[in-house]
């Protein structure tokens, strides 16, 4: 079963999220991609503010979430570490553990709404 769209799972540490659906996937792009300003950019999250949030990932674990390196002949980059990924992949498995736990009620809840209904379209003929 995959993750309900309309479920967001967000694990709060002394108030403020530790992680949420946004860091999750900004960690998965920065894996991937090997860049905090390339995950930035196919977030359409601008480069500060997924600076910010590695920042405030790297504050909230006991281990580094993500590693930067500065200048170098490739221009740095950043690298999700071991800890990061198991963060990530718990996350993603309690997102689905919550979806299945709801499901029935989901479908319940769901017969309990109108049908869409197919639109018709209106002609207009002069």
């Amino acid at each position: 079963m995959t993750r309900y769209r309309g479920l967001t799972l967000r694990v709060l540490a002394k108030g403020a999220p530790a992680m949420g659906p946004g860091k999750a996937e900004l960690i998965e792009r920065i894996a991937r991609t090997g860049s905090i300003s390339a995950a930035a950019r196919a977030m359409r999250m601008s480069y500060r503010r997924a600076w910010q949030l590695v920042e405030a990932l790297n504050a909230s674990y006991r281990e580094p979430v993500v590693i930067t390196a500065v200048g170098g002949e490739r221009g740095g980059g950043a690298k999700v570490t071991a800890s990061g990924r198991r963060l990530v992949a718990l996350f993603r498995k309690m997102e689905n553990d919550a979806s299945k736990a709801i499901a029935a009620d989901l479908r319940r809840f769901a017969a309990q709404l109108h049908q869409a209904k197919k639109r018709r379209s209106i002609r207009y003929i002069p």
